[in-house]
C-alpha cells in the first residue's frame, strides 16, 4: 500500500509536541511492515534537513493556490516530501505561529496548501508519478485533505481514500467563514453537514466529516470524545461517525528512549541491571543544584498548563517537600504557572529546581534520574512521557484519563502488581492521596525496586500501533471500515 502521511511537524526537524515524535516514528514503522510511505510537511524557513535530495517537482498554481515545489528527500527515517512555497512559508519558522498582525487567511492558506498538495498526490494528477492509496492526515492542519479528496472524487474515481488522526480535539483550526474561498472549500461543503462550525470554518470538522476513517491516539480517548466533557463541541459529529472511529494507542521510539543505550544519561541500565539508575539520580541532583534527601526525587517534563495538572503539583508541593521529597521541573507554558514554579524553587533551594523552556538532554536525564514522574493531566489523548517514564523505571503518577488509563496500571496496596499511581480524577484531593501512596511506597525499597522492574518490561514500541494501522488501511481500501467505539 502507498501511504501519504500528512503532518505539520516531524521530529527532529520541527517539533512542538507529541505529533512531532509520532510523525517521525510511525511512518518508519509502517515502512518496516512493507508499506510504501512518504511523509509530507511544509518547508518552514530555516529548517535544517539532513538527507539526499532525490528530486524537485513543480506543483503548478491552481485556483487560490500559488506555485509550489515538492522536494523529495531520502533520510534515515524514510522518504520526506517538503512542500516549498515562499509565498506562504518564507516567514514561517514554526507550524502554528504567524507574523503579528497577519490575516487569518495566511495560516489557513498555509495548511490549506498542505492539504491541497496531499489530495493532489492522492489523485491521478500526482506530479510525482506516485499516487497514494491512503492519505493519512493528522490533526486540523491536515483536516482539509479528506474534503479535497471528496471534491476531486467526482471527476477522478481513482482518488485515494483518507484517514484522519485526532491527536488533540481541543485544537480545531477554526477560521472566519470568509476564509472558505481562500482555501477552496466549495459552497456545497460550507454547511453544518460539512466544514461549517458555528458560523465559521473548522478544518478539523471537515476532516471528521469526509474522512473514510477516524482514529484517535488511544482507545480511552476515542470513547471520551463522544461525551460533552471531552468532545469540544464536536461530539455530535463524532457520534454520527462512530462506526468509523477507532482508538489506536501511540507508541514510543524505543531506540531514542532506551536507558541501556541513551547517550544523554551518565550511566546505562536495564530491568536486569537497575543499580546504575542511582548514578543518574546523583548526576541530575548535581546538575540541578539539589542536596541529598531522604525522600524520592520527583520529575515533571512538559507543557506547564492546567491541562497537565501543574496547578495540582504546585498546591501539593509543600506537603511532599516537608516529607523529604525533591522536585525537578522542565517545561514552559502559562506565565503564571512558570512564575509560581520559579517562586517555589526560590523558596526551597536545594529541594526544587525549575528550568523554563525545553532541553532534550535534560528531559532524558529527568526520566532516568527521577524516582517518580508527575503527570496528573485533566485530559490526555495519549501522552508519551508516562511511557518514557516506565521504560526508564520511573513509576508515574497519572490520572485515569485517555492514554494514561490505557498505559499505566495502578499499584495495589502491597505493591505486588501495577506500574504507577493512578488518580481517579484530576482533583487536589486525589493528587495528594496519590502522593501519600508514593511517599509510603518509597519507604519499602525492595517493593519499589520490583515496581521499577515491572515498569521496565512493558513494551511500548511502535509496532503495536503500526500493525493496527496497516489493518485499518486495508479495511478502508476494501470499503469495510466498521470499527464502532463503545462509550
Amino acid at each position: 500500500m502507498k501511504i501519504l502521511f500528512v503532518t505539520p511537524e516531524c521530529a527532529p526537524l520541527v517539533k512542538t509536541g507529541g505529533l512531532g515524535d509520532v510523525s517521525a516514528a510511525l511512518p518508519a514503522a509502517l515502512a518496516s511492515l512493507g508499506c510504501d510511505v512518504m511523509t509530507l510537511m511544509p518547508a518552514y524557513a530555516g529548517m535544517q534537513v539532513h538527507g539526499v535530495l532525490e528530486r524537485t517537482v513543480d506543483v503548478p498554481p491552481q485556483g487560490p493556490w500559488p506555485a509550489a515545489q515538492l522536494l523529495q528527500v531520502r533520510r534515515s527515517g524514510g522518504v520526506l516530501l517538503l512542500l516549498s512555497c515562499p509565498a506562504l512559508y518564507s516567514r514561517a519558522t514554526t507550524p502554528y505561529a504567524h507574523p503579528a498582525g497577519a490575516s487569518p487567511h495566511v495560516q489557513a492558506q498555509q495548511f490549506g496548501l498542505l492539504a491541497h498538495a496531499a489530495a493532489l498526490l492522492g489523485s491521478a494528477a500526482s506530479p510525482l508519478g506516485w499516487q497514494a492509496d491512503i492519505v493519512h492526515a493528522n490533526d486540523w492542519p491536515g483536516g482539509l485533505a479528506p474534503l479535497y479528496l471528496h471534491q476531486r472524487r467526482e471527476a477522478d474515481a481513482s482518488c485515494a481514500r483518507s484517514v484522519i488522526t485526532i491527536h488533540n480535539l481541543a485544537f480545531q483550526g477554526v477560521f472566519p467563514m470568509d476564509v472558505a474561498d481562500a482555501v477552496d472549500v466549495l459552497p456545497p461543503h460550507r454547511s453544518m453537514h460539512g466544514a461549517e462550525f458555528w458560523g465559521r470554518i473548522s478544518m478539523l470538522k471537515a476532516g471528521l466529516q469526509y474522512a473514510d476513517a477516524i482514529t484517535t491516539v488511544s482507545p480511552t480517548y476515542a470513547r471520551e470524545i463522544l461525551e460533552p466533557a471531552h468532545g469540544c463541541g464536536l461530539e455530535g459529529v463524532l457520534h454520527e461517525r462512530r462506526g468509523q472511529l477507532l482508538g489506536i494507542l501511540n507508541g514510543i521510539d524505543t531506540q531514542v528512549w532506551n536507558p541501556s543505550t541513551d547517550p544523554f544519561i551518565v550511566a546505562h541500565y536495564s530491568a536486569d541491571h537497575l543499580t546504575p539508575k542511582a548514578l543518574n539520580k546523583a548526576a541530575l541532583r548535581e546538575r540541578c543544584g539539589l542536596q541529598s534527601a531522604p525522600g524520592p526525587l520527583l520529575g515533571l517534563v512538559g507543557r506547564l498548563t492546567e491541562q497537565k495538572g501543574v496547578d495540582l503539583v504546585l498546591a501539593g508541593a509543600e506537603g511532599c517537600l516537608s516529607r523529604g521529597a525533591q522536585l525537578v521541573v522542565l517545561g514552559q507554558g502559562d506565565a503564571a504557572l512558570e512564575q509560581a514554579l520559579a517562586a517555589l524553587a526560590a523558596a526551597h533551594p536545594g529541594q526544587v529546581h525549575c528550568t523554563a523552556g525545553f532541553d532534550e538532554g535534560l528531559a532524558h536525564q529527568i526520566e532516568a534520574g527521577a524516582d517518580c514522574f508527575l503527570m496528573p493531566s485533566r485530559f490526555e489523548p495519549c501522552g508519551l512521557n508516562q511511557m518514557y517514564s516506565q521504560t526508564y523505571g520511573t513509576p508515574p503518577v497519572v490520572t485515569r484519563t485517555g492514554g494514561l488509563a490505557d498505559t499505566v496500571q495502578d499499584v495495589n496496596a502491597r505493591l505486588t502488581v501495577g506500574t504507577g499511581f493512578v488518580m481517579p480524577q484530576a482533583t487536589q484531593q486525589d493528587f495528594d492521596a496519590a502522593m501519600d501512596r508514593v511517599l509510603t511506597a518509597w519507604r519499602k525499597p525492595l517493593q519499589w525496586a520490583a515496581l521499577q522492574k515491572r515498569c521496565m518490561v512493558q513494551d511500548f514500541g511502535w509496532m503495536h500501533a503500526a500493525q493496527p494501522y496497516v489493518r485499518l488501511y486495508a479495511d478502508v481500501l476494501a470499503g469495510q471500515c466498521r470499527a464502532p467505539v463503545r462509550g
